[in-house]
C-alpha cells in the first residue's frame, strides 16, 4: 500500500474512533441531562412527569412554608406567567428567600416539582461581605479627599 493510502486509512480510522467516542459519551449521559424549564413551560405541558429537569424562577413572596419535621419546605416558583409548587427536603442555601431567584433540580410529579437540590441565585450586584466593606471604606475615603 502506498504511503498516501496509508495516511488516508489512518485518518479515516481516527475519525471513526472519535465519532464512536462521542456517541458513547452521549449515550452514557443521556439519562443525566437535566433540561431547564420555567413555570410557564410546565404550565404549557412542555415537561414530562418523572424526568430529571431544572426549574428556574423567583420564589413567590408569602409562599414559603416550613414543615413540622424541620427539614422539609414547600414554596412556589413564579416567572410572571405561571406558578409551580415545589417541595424540598433538606437544608436550603443561605441566599434562599422569598422574592429571590432560585433554580431547583429534581422531577415533576403530578403538578408538583419534587426538588433534590436547591440553588439560590443572587442578583448581579452581589458582593461578598469582605469586599463590600472594603468598597464602602474606599468610597468614604474618596469622599473625604474632596
Amino acid at each position: 500500500m502506498k504511503p498516501k493510502n496509508q495516511r488516508l486509512v489512518l485518518v479515516m480510522a481516527a475519525a471513526v474512533a472519535v465519532l464512536a467516542a462521542v456517541l458513547l459519551a452521549m449515550w452514557g449521559l443521556k439519562d443525566r441531562a437535566a433540561y431547564f424549564y420555567t413555570p410557564a413551560d410546565i404550565a404549557a405541558g412542555g415537561a414530562v412527569d418523572g424526568k430529571a429537569m431544572r426549574l428556574g424562577g423567583m420564589v413567590e413572596t408569602g409562599s414559603v412554608q416550613k414543615q413540622a419535621d424541620g427539614v422539609s419546605i414547600r414554596f412556589t416558583v413564579v416567572d410572571g406567567k405561571a406558578r409551580t409548587p415545589v417541595s424540598y427536603r433538606g437544608i436550603v442555601p443561605d441566599l434562599f428567600r422569598e422574592g429571590s431567584g432560585v433554580v431547583a433540580e429534581g422531577r415533576l410529579q403530578r403538578g408538583t416539582f419534587i426538588a433534590d437540590t436547591i440553588l439560590a441565585k443572587h442578583d448581579e450586584r452581589y458582593m461578598p461581605p469582605q469586599l463590600g466593606n472594603q468598597a464602602a471604606e474606599h468610597k468614604a475615603a474618596k469622599t473625604l479627599e474632596r
